[in-house]
């Protein structure tokens, strides 16, 4: 279980990381 709590983890943040990047492009 704690393998899909960090795949999970991962996911969100990977997820974070893209929506960050596209707002950035977006604001420049």
């Amino acid at each position: 279980m704690s393998g899909g709590y960090c795949y999970n983890l991962f996911s969100i943040v990977l997820v974070l990381f893209i929506l960050l990047a596209i707002i950035g492009c977006t604001c420049c």
